[in-house]
């Protein structure tokens, strides 16, 4: 049996994009002898190795037989345009429902992937440069603490020598009495 995707099947074509043409012709099939079972003819006639030329002649001959005309063949093989067409139209807008959410919501969510690395960067810059300037702050503040601490030392140093030379006057004037008193 002749198939319809037989009947437009030639080298490179899709095979899955074939299959629902093929299937779109069937089902808006009209009834009686038109141009879908005029190519048919044409088909069968190529198998038996006619040329071209002899094989039209010969399928519009049985044709013919049923009241069919050339005028007839031409408007049912725009009609099966039509139907072909209208395919696709139907085949480009659920195209483009699937590149809205197979492509384009993607390249949003890329994008926005995106916008968010970019803050993050920025957030990260700010958090850096708050770092940066607590390290500076760190810096001075150890830069002070080990300044008030040799101060500090300083003063205790010195209060300390000072406390035993005060101590040693108190002793040596309390042996000076023990002494001259």
């Amino acid at each position: 049996m002749v198939t319809t995707k037989s009947l437009f099947s030639s080298e490179g074509l899709d095979d899955r994009s074939l299959d629902f043409l093929s299937a779109a012709i069937e089902k808006n099939n009209l009834p009686g002898f038109d141009y879908f079972e005029f190519k048919r003819a044409l088909h069968s006639l190529a198998q038996m190795n006619l040329d071209e030329a002899t094989a039209h002649k010969s399928a519009f001959a049985t044709a013919a037989t049923v009241g069919v005309t050339k005028e007839k063949l031409i408007e049912t093989a725009a009609y099966y345009k039509n139907v072909v067409e209208k395919e696709k139209a139907q085949f480009d807008k659920a195209l483009e429902s699937q590149h809205a959410t197979r492509v384009t919501a993607r390249e949003e969510e890329v994008k926005r992937l995106r916008d968010q690395i970019e803050r993050h960067k920025a957030e990260i810059a700010r958090l850096q440069d708050e770092v940066a300037g607590y390290l500076n702050q760190i810096d001075q503040g150890e830069n002070a603490v080990k300044l008030e601490a040799e101060k500090l030392e300083k003063t205790h140093s010195a209060f300390e020598k000072t406390h035993q030379a005060v101590l040693l006057q108190i002793d040596k004037d309390i042996e000076n009495m023990h002494k001259h008193l």
